[in-house]
């Protein structure tokens, strides 16, 4: 990949990470990487364009650093999900955050949303696997707890509402693994 481009999607993790879609604008963008506003157009036609290469590159850093574990027993499994997702988030806030802000938006193309689904193919898949063996709700659901519950803690972690460290990393991991694995009447 080109250097300037690489400097350009970097800035613009940045920033769209910092205000939001809307929020950030191109200048804004330019100016955070130090490029002219007519360069950025250069590399992208327009901010949409953009939006969807740096969805495209931190969703590609996040497929690596998950690298679905193959299904042994559930809880390893789990575990080894949660860990490397906590490691990720760790090692890049800023892709993170800018992936957690990223959920339904009208702006993601049709490449963009085809690798969302083959990021969450391998843990849908696993995750039915897991279904079989283990009790508690419908993998999508399950699915949606962990990711919901991480980003939460990630979140408040971030705006100082809690301290995120190993110990309540590993508390949280367990109380969703329950969560997940509980029998309900009825299900």
């Amino acid at each position: 990949m080109d250097d300037k481009r690489r400097t350009i999607l970097d800035a613009a993790l940045r920033v769209f990470a910092d205000k939001g879609f809307h929020g950030a604008a191109i200048p804004d963008i330019a100016k955070a990487a130090d490029v002219g506003t007519g360069t950025l157009y250069r590399y992208f036609v327009d901010k949409e364009a953009l939006v969807n290469e740096v969805f495209r590159d931190a969703k590609g850093r996040l497929a690596l650093a998950l690298d679905v574990p193959a299904m042994t027993d559930g809880r390893t499994w789990f575990v080894t999900l949660w860990e490397r997702l906590a490691a990720f988030a760790q090692a890049e806030p800023e892709a993170f955050r800018f992936l957690e802000m990223q959920d339904h938006v009208p702006y993601l193309d049709a490449t963009s949303k085809r690798l969302e689904l083959s990021v969450l193919a391998p843990i849908f898949v696993a995750g039915t696997r897991l279904r079989k063996r283990e009790a508690g709700p419908p993998v999508d659901v399950a699915i949606a707890l962990l990711w919901g519950a991480f980003v939460g803690l990630v979140k408040a972690s971030r705006l100082g509402y809690l301290t995120l460290d190993a110990k309540r990393l590993a508390s949280a991991r367990d109380a969703c693994w329950r969560l997940i694995t509980t029998t309900t009447k009825g299900s």
